[in-house]
C-alpha cells in the first residue's frame, strides 16, 4: 500500500520538460509552416492532442495503477509489444516513410510501435531480474536472457531498419543488468559483443556507414549527407550564449532537415543560445538523477530496476540526440523526449513517468 505522495521534484522537472518542449515545438513548427503551409495544422493538433493532452491523461490515469500489476502481466506486454512492432511488415497495416518501415495506419491514427517495444522490453528484463535477483550473476539466469531479448528486439528493429532504437533499448536493460547484479566480466563480454557486432551491421548497412563517414568528416560532403550536421552547427554557433530571441530561428526555415523532429535542439540553441542549451541538458540530468533516487528507495527489486530502466532509457536517448546535434556522436534520427514532434514518442514517455511516480509513492521496507 502506498504510504507517501508523488515525487513532486520529478514530476515538476518533467512538467518543465513538457512546457518548455511545446514552446520550442512551436517555434520550430513555424519552419514546417514555411514549407509546407496547410500540414502545419495536423501536426501541431498531433503534438498537443496525441502528445501533451493524452499524454497527461495517460501520466495520471499510470500513477494510480499499483507498481506490480506490470510485474504479474510483464511477459505478456513484451509478447505483445513484439507482435505489434512486427506488423509494420504487413502491407495492409505498415507504411514506409524516410527508407523506414516504422510505422503502422490504423486509420483514425498513425502508430509508432516501437515505443511500446522500448516499454516491453525494460519490464520483461525488470520482471525477470528480480524474480532470479541470486542467479543473475550466472550465465543461464543472467547473461542469457538478457541476450535473447536484446536478439529478439534486435531483428525486428534491424529489418525495419531502425538502429537508433535498438541501440537504446540496448542500452537500457545492459544498464539494468548492471544494476541487478551482473558480473564485471559478463559486461565487458557485452561490450566485446557490441563492439563486434556493431562493426558488422555499419558495413552491411550502407546508411550507417555514411553516418560514420559523416561524423569523422562532416564537411566531406556539405550538400549531402554533411547537410545536416552543418546546419545543426551554424545553428548551435549562432545562438551564442544567450540566443537570438523566442521564434527568431534562421535554420529552421530552410536549412534544417527536421526541425520539428532530430534537429529540435539545434532550433533551441540558436534561440536561447549556450545557456538555454545547458538549461535542457540540465534538465535531463535533474531527471536521471531524481529518478534513480526513486529506484533507490523503490520498495523492492523489481519497481526499482523498472525506475531505473526506464530513467535511463529516456536520458540516453536525450544524450544521443543532442550529442548528434553538437557533432559528437553520429546522427541518429532520434527524437529528443518531451520535445520533438511525435504523439506516439509522448505519449509513451509520459506513462512512462506515470509508473514511475506510482513507485515513487512506495517506501521501501527496513
Amino acid at each position: 500500500m502506498a504510504n507517501r505522495s508523488i515525487d513532486k521534484v520529478f514530476l515538476a522537472t518533467v512538467i518543465f520538460l513538457m512546457l518548455g518542449g511545446f514552446f520550442i515545438f512551436m517555434s520550430a513548427s513555424l519552419g514546417l509552416l514555411a514549407r509546407q503551409g496547410p500540414q502545419f495544422g495536423a501536426t501541431a493538433f498531433n503534438q498537443a492532442f496525441s502528445g501533451l493532452f493524452l499524454g497527461s491523461i495517460a501520466l495520471v490515469v499510470f500513477s494510480k495503477i499499483e507498481y506490480l500489476f506490470w510485474k504479474k502481466y510483464a511477459i505478456h506486454i513484451f509478447a505483445f509489444s513484439i507482435i505489434a512492432t512486427a506488423l509494420v511488415f504487413v502491407p495492409a497495416l505498415g507504411f514506409t516513410h524516410g527508407g523506414a518501415r516504422r510505422w503502422l495506419d490504423l486509420g483514425f491514427i498513425t502508430f509508432q510501435p516501437s515505443e511500446f517495444l522500448k516499454f516491453g522490453a525494460v519490464l520483461c528484463l525488470a520482471a525477470w531480474f528480480s524474480s532470479f535477483k541470486y542467479k543473475v550473476q550466472s550465465v543461464k539466469w543472467g547473461l542469457v536472457p538478457l541476450l535473447a531479448v536484446i536478439g529478439i528486439v534486435g531483428l525486428i528493429l534491424l529489418l525495419q531498419p531502425d538502429m537508433d532504437t535498438f541501440l537504446v533499448i540496448s542500452a537500457a536493460v545492459v544498464s539494468m543488468f548492471f544494476v541487478a547484479g551482473g558480473k564485471w566480466r559478463h559486461m565487458l563480454a557485452l561490450f566485446g559483443i557490441a563492439v563486434i557486432g556493431f562493426t558488422l551491421i555499419v558495413f552491411s548497412k550502407p546508411y550507417l556507414m555514411e553516418r560514420v563517414l559523416t561524423f569523422v568528416d562532416p564537411s566531406r560532403d556539405p550538400s549531402g549527407a554533411g547537410w545536416q550536421i552543418q546546419q545543426s552547427l551554424i545553428a548551435v554557433g549562432s545562438g551564442e550564449m544567450f540566443g537570438k530571441g523566442f521564434g527568431q530561428s534562421i535554420q529552421k526555415f530552410k536549412f534544417l532537415p527536421e526541425p520539428i523532429g532530430d534537429s529540435i535542439f539545434a532550433v533551441a540553441a540558436e534561440e536561447f543560445g549556450f545557456v538555454g542549451g545547458i538549461v535542457i541538458i540540465a534538465a535531463f540530468v535533474l531527471f536521471l538523477l531524481r529518478g534513480l533516487s526513486i529506484a533507490r528507495r523503490a520498495p523492492d527489486a523489481f519497481s526499482g530496476l523498472l525506475v531505473s530502466g526506464i530513467v535511463i532509457m529516456i536520458v540516453f536517448q536525450s544524450l544521443i540526440n543532442i550529442a548528434a546535434i553538437i557533432g559528437v556522436f553520429p546522427l541518429s534520427g532520434l527524437p529528443l523526449p518531451f520535445i520533438s514532434h511525435g504523439g506516439t514518442a509522448i505519449l509513451f514517455a509520459l506513462i512512462e513517468v506515470g509508473i514511475v511516480l506510482n513507485i515513487s509513492r512506495y517506501k521501501r521496507n527496513i
